[in-house]
C-alpha cells in the first residue's frame, strides 16, 4: 500500500467519523449514516490494499 493511499484512507475514515459525530449531535440520521458508510468504505479499501500487499 502506497503512502498516498494510506493517507487518503485515513482522511476518509476521519471525515466519516466527523460526519457521524455531527449527525449524532444534530439528530441528523442521514448524515450519521453517511459517516458510517464512509468509514466502512475506508476500511474496505484498507483491507483490499493489505491483501494486495500480501501477494507482492
Amino acid at each position: 500500500m502506497g503512502l498516498g493511499d494510506k493517507i487518503q484512507n485515513a482522511a476518509e475514515d476521519i471525515a466519516g467519523k466527523a460526519k457521524e459525530v455531527v449527525g449524532n449531535k444534530t439528530d441528523n440520521e442521514s448524515l450519521e449514516a453517511e459517516g458510517q458508510n464512509d468509514q466502512t468504505k475506508a476500511s474496505a479499501k484498507k483491507v483490499g490494499e493489505d491483501v494486495k500487499d500480501v501477494f507482492k
